[in-house]
């Protein structure tokens, strides 16, 4: 059993993370971060739920470059292939879930 205080949870890097659970194969974790990620693509789904702060995702449609400001609350949601890149506004903590092992 754990409870976790999310808007708690600090990193000391832009982009760490706690494991919270890893399920069938699916991993979810917590993260901090301060700074852009780098553009990838996910081996499988993704889920990705602003949980503090705001997110600008920028994905690719069609070779197309997209934008969407994510709120806390928001969820972006990667189907296999989907190209994207998380810039967070400041400070921000993101669940993600996610195929173990997924970049």
């Amino acid at each position: 059993m754990k409870v976790i205080r999310s808007h708690e949870f600090t990193a000391d890097r832009a982009w760490g993370a706690l494991d919270i659970a890893t399920m069938n194969g699916i991993t979810t974790r917590l993260h901090w971060t301060n700074e852009p990620y780098e553009w990838h693509t996910n081996d499988g789904e993704e889920v990705f739920v602003v949980l503090s702060g705001q997110v600008e995702m920028l994905y690719k449609q069609q070779g197309e470059v997209c934008a969407e400001l994510l709120n806390a609350g928001d969820i972006f949601y990667a189907s296999v292939g989907t190209e994207h890149v998380a810039h967070p506004k400041g400070e921000a903590r993101i669940l993600v879930v996610e195929t173990h092992g997924s970049v």
